[in-house]
């Protein structure tokens, strides 16, 4: 048992969501005939949720630290015709029209995260005038009508890793970067065990962390086979690219640096936290910029792949970062989330989605499914913790929560509340 913790935590802490999203995918496989996991359909899924996965990561951080934003679809969507209209109407280059669009971003980021931080206006509320605003400021700077953007900005949203060198049968790019991927987990677990044995810590037995790197890499090249043997002038795709770069960036931010770390200390406690000397109108300013921010990148990559910007564009997107957050084990309280586990959730409904529409059903239904499994993941963690029973989510994300060591002199907290509790009589 004590060999299964260590095989199941420590370096390998994302293990019970990707098992949870492998019985995913090996269930639709198998009811889909082999549908799943084609080369095709595994492109698909990433190219037509990178934009959502992208929200996620935004997502999270406004949720750690006790906040909602609704306004990012409507965001996205007037960031996207903002750029599409720039690049046919002034003429700039395609990627003068991304950083511009970043720049729009940022901008309504900093005019929401003013009156969420320094007015005093909940998130809730500032972010849902947001959504009436930007979605009438979209449909009014495009009139409504569908602005098509050059083949150019299109491969941020459609495009492949490039083909180059020898003919292996695979795309040689694909192969690199599934040997960066393999390299790096072999760094990360050998780091885990000198950083435990250089603060006395009791490491794994070294055939766990062998079999640990053994599924986690094993994982990766068979993804790889699978995004590098597609048709020819395919491969993985960039807008993957992009959300890998953000998931390592965000991850190690919000893990390894005290502006991360006063991110969750604010969705914990936000009044503890500022008596602590945590800058509270600088941490929710940060988390509402940064959103919007990301809603930009992810308005232009959509409309990147779609090839135009349109009024209907950001329609409940989200709705579906916020689903992947909380199927990814976020609390609506606040103060607990990861940015991998944002991914895996998002995954998780992007394969559900994926699965049900292989399957022939149809799209109203597949939406009542998809609300209805987030209903029921959400409410049956929330009941087993409130039983004191097995919590998946909560077990789940148990490893990434920082526990302070209690010192050895503490009297532990049942002693304290028995010499607490007064006797009667």
């Amino acid at each position: 048992m004590k060999s299964l913790k260590q095989l199941f935590s420590g370096g390998a802490r994302q293990f019970g969501m990707v098992f949870a999203l492998a019985a995913l995918i090996a269930i639709f496989q198998f009811t889909t005939g082999g549908k799943v996991l084609t080369s095709t359909n595994a492109q698909n899924i990433i190219n037509g949720n990178a934009y959502v996965l992208i929200l996620a990561i935004g997502m999270v951080l406004v949720i750690i630290a006790g906040h909602i934003d609704l306004s990012v679809g409507s965001v996205a969507a007037v960031v996207g015709i903002v750029v599409a209209l720039a690049i046919r109407d002034w003429g700039i280059p395609w990627w003068l029209g991304v950083l511009l669009g970043l720049a729009v971003g940022a901008l309504i980021g900093a005019w929401q995260g003013a009156w969420v931080a320094y007015v005093g206006i909940p998130g809730f509320i500032t972010t849902l005038a947001g959504m009436m605003l930007f979605r009438g400021a979209n449909q009014y700077i495009g009139k409504s009508n569908t602005i098509p953007v050059p083949s150019q900005i299109q491969y941020l949203g459609a495009g492949y890793l490039p083909e180059w060198g020898p003919n292996t049968g695979y795309n040689n790019s694909t192969l690199v970067l599934c040997l960066v991927a393999c390299l790096a987990i072999v760094w990360r677990e050998l780091r885990a065990r000198q950083t435990r044995r250089e603060m006395g810590a009791e490491a794994s037995p070294m055939w766990i962390s062998i079999l640990r790197l053994a599924i986690m890499i094993g994982v990766v090249v068979y993804a790889t086979l699978r995004y590098g043997s597609g048709r020819p002038g395919t491969s993985f795709p960039i807008s993957g690219c992009i959300l890998a770069a953000l998931v390592i960036g965000y991850s190690f931010y919000t893990r390894n640096t005290a502006g991360g770390r006063h991110i969750y200390a604010v969705g914990g406690n936000a009044r503890a936290a500022e008596l602590s000397g945590v800058k509270l109108r600088r941490v929710n300013f940060f988390v509402m910029m940064n959103m919007s921010t990301l809603a930009a990148l992810a308005g232009m990559i959509f409309v990147a792949r779609s090839g135009a910007s349109g009024p209907q564009d950001g329609n409940g997107w989200e709705l579906d970062a916020i689903a992947a957050v909380f199927v990814g084990g976020a609390a609506v309280s606040g103060g607990i989330g990861t940015v991998l586990g944002s991914i895996v959730g998002g995954l998780v409904m992007a394969v559900l989605n994926n699965g049900l529409l292989l399957l022939g059903v149809a799209t109203d239904r597949v939406q009542i499914i998809k609300g209805l499994f987030l209903l029921a993941a959400v409410a049956l963690d929330v009941y087993n913790k409130s039983q004191g029973r097995f919590s998946i989510i909560g077990s789940i994300m148990r490893p990434f929560r920082r526990q302070e060591p209690t010192p050895p002199d503490a009297p532990n907290q049942a002693g304290q509340e028995s010499i607490k509790t007064p006797v009667a009589g």
